[in-house]
């Protein structure tokens, strides 16, 4: 219980986060009852169906993230960040701001822009970014309770494209570093929590698995290991030579 993840002052125990990307039922319970997720995000047009609500779906007690999908410019994100509050949905929200429609990779000028105007409004703000040193500072400075730098292109399963660049947002911030898309394996979740990872977020791996709940159970498994190596301390890494795990002389002596 001592291990938590904080957000803006709340605390959570789970530290894998389902993402937006690709929804069902048969998802959302995996994640909750599988994965044990405590936060689940969405997007403000699915919240707001006329038809079939995501948040009929999501069983009570887990945080909402709303996300700014969609959003083009920091103006937008606001609006929708503000809709989505005005909605019922909370004060947490992701912000996704794309002008690139190809590779969906976030604009991080523009998402600092809208990260220091919904923190100044009382939003818990979890900004989608691409892992800049720089970037995080300056979301550090706007309010930001986190920084959720991607691991690889939205969707990819690629896993931990920019793992080294991520290693330095989590050596320098002093905020939550949550690894956020591109995750496909349980391995590669694991990978990034050992690094000092403080979640993960993932969707598309677990969506598309041949079996969702194992899979899901897979990933909670993962992210567990890897927070407790990290937090057990990782072993030396040797460049080169050998070093013998038991004593090789003496053992025939007398």
């Amino acid at each position: 219980m001592a291990d938590q993840l904080m957000l803006g002052g709340h605390a959570f125990t789970s530290r894998f986060i389902l993402g937006s990307g690709k929804y069902s039922l048969d998802l959302i319970r995996a994640a909750v009852e599988h994965a044990g997720a405590q936060i689940i995000t969405l997007a403000l047009r699915r919240a707001n169906s006329d038809t079939d609500s995501i948040l009929d779906h999501i069983p009570e007690g887990v945080t909402l993230l709303p996300n700014t999908s969609g959003a083009r410019t920091a103006d937008e994100a606001v609006r929708i960040a503000r809709l989505a509050r005005a909605c019922g949905c909370g004060d947490f929200v992701k912000i996704e701001i794309m002008r690139d429609s190809k590779y969906l990779l976030p604009d991080n000028f523009e998402t600092i822009k809208a990260t220091e105007i919904l923190a100044k409004e009382g939003f818990v703000v979890m900004p989608y970014m691409y892992p800049d040193l720089n970037v995080a500072r300056d979301l550090v400075d706007a309010g930001a309770a986190c920084v959720m730098p991607l691991g690889a292109p939205i969707g990819s399963n690629k896993g931990l494209a920019t793992r080294e660049f991520i290693r330095i947002l989590i050596d320098e911030i002093d905020l939550p570093v949550i690894v956020d898309a591109g995750i496909g394996r349980p391995s590669q979740a694991c990978e990034a929590m050992e690094m000092g990872a403080a979640a993960v977020m993932a969707n598309t791996a677990i969506a598309t698995a041949g079996d969702i709940a194992a899979m899901a159970g897979a990933f909670k498994a993962a992210i567990e290991a890897g927070r407790a190596a990290y937090l057990a301390g990782l072993g030396r890494v040797l460049d080169k030579g050998a070093s013998a795990s038991s004593p090789l002389t003496g053992f025939l002596a007398d």
